[in-house]
């Protein structure tokens, strides 16, 4: 074993959790740096009590430098997990979002640059929200980058991505990691710099960095509390609540949903393989599943009769739709995606079926984007 002695900062939340426990029983060392973040924990949290008495836990805040010295004693890898997450609370919470996002990155990255450390390698964790609307192709200008949608068309009615030079609808093409970064909203830039700022700061001190593109993650361990981010999970808690699904748009709007256990096992392979080193990598299952598509899944999991209402709401920021093409990820570390979507909606639904029922605080979140002029 290259390394022995991993920290995982955000190693109590669903990502980092089900990381760290994978890495244990690799026979790696943990530590893990996490606040417990109420919106994402809630007051009892399933995750933070998998990890706390197997792993080195230390309470902490990625703003607080001391707390950064106490976890990175002794320490070979950092996989930095940490951050504010959703899109749409991010256009409206941007101190909070750069911040903990940049800022809190910034002060690890100060600190390494400047002491003395024992870090032999650095995992960023990036977001597919970086690319923004993504990679399509117009009939009559090509592969084109498209711009954020326009307010006056949605509140039309027409949800479709338009060319940005002749501005004729374009059809949706996978996102290499070559496509160009512009993101759409506060979250994704807060994304792009942490990115930008790890794989500067990893070549010039010599410390292989590794940065993962994450699509949208789902699985087991997904908070069910937090009615800010993965639609899956917030579904979810409307259908267990006997509350009506809203779909945004037409419905029709599209996700890549990747599995937890793969996100896990692309992680690991970052982290052992050198053929990772100062790479991007997209992690995602490869193809495109609508939102009317992830409701009808979960009702019919769920054996529920919850009802779809489609509305045309829509949300200032929010990309239409985006997957990943994998060639890089599978060709350099070997990695393909194991679950498919049919079967993560069983693996996740019989988890949610063991949980205790949540406060569904869905109706709130979307009210506080309504007075914020961002949620039509």
């Amino acid at each position: 074993m290259k390394y022995k002695n991993i920290l995982v900062t955000g190693g109590a939340g669903f990502i980092g959790s089900n990381l760290s426990l994978k890495l244990l029983d690799k026979g790696y060392s943990v530590t893990v740096l996490d606040n417990l973040s109420e919106q994402v924990h809630g007051s009892n949290s399933p995750l933070y009590n998998s990890v706390k008495d197997k792993v080195n836990f230390i309470k902490g805040d990625v703003l607080k430098i001391d707390d950064w010295k106490k976890a990175l004693e002794g320490i070979d890898v950092v996989v930095h997990l940490a951050a504010e997450t959703g899109t749409g609370q991010s256009m409206y919470e941007i101190e909070k979002y750069t911040d903990v996002n940049i800022k809190g990155s910034s002060i690890f990255l100060d600190f390494i640059t400047n002491n003395k450390h024992s870090i032999k390698k650095m995992i960023i964790a990036s977001s597919r929200a970086i690319y923004g609307e993504g990679k399509y192709e117009c009939k009559n200008c090509g592969v084109v980058y498209p711009k954020g949608r326009k307010d006056e068309d949605m509140a039309k009615g027409d949800f479709s991505v338009k060319c940005p030079y002749c501005n004729q609808n374009v059809q949706i093409l996978p996102t290499d990691e070559e496509s160009k970064i512009h993101p759409t909203s506060i979250y994704g830039i807060t994304k792009q710099v942490q990115e930008q700022m790890f794989m500067v700061v990893g070549k010039a001190l010599n410390i292989p960095t590794v940065a993962f593109r994450y699509q949208n993650v789902y699985g087991p361990g997904q908070s069910l509390s937090n009615p800010y981010t993965g639609i899956i999970s917030i579904f979810s808690t409307r259908i267990r609540t006997g509350s009506d699904i809203n779909i945004f748009e037409d419905g029709l709007e599209s996700r890549d949903f990747v599995y937890i256990d793969d996100v896990v096992d692309a992680t690991i392979l970052g982290i052992e393989k050198e053929e990772a080193n100062y790479e991007v990598f997209n992690v995602g299952f490869g193809e495109q599943i609508t939102v009317l598509n992830v409701a009808e899944s979960l009702i019919r999991n769920f054996h529920s009769k919850t009802k779809i209402k489609i509305t045309g709401n829509y949300r200032i920021g929010d990309i239409r739709s985006n997957f990943a093409e994998l060639k890089k990820i599978k060709n350099k570390l070997g990695f393909v995606p194991k679950i498919n979507f049919e079967e993560g909606i069983k693996k996740f639904t019989k988890w949610v079926n063991m949980q205790e029922n949540t406060v569904d605080n869905y109706e709130k979140s979307l009210e506080e984007m309504k007075q914020k002029g961002l949620f039509k």
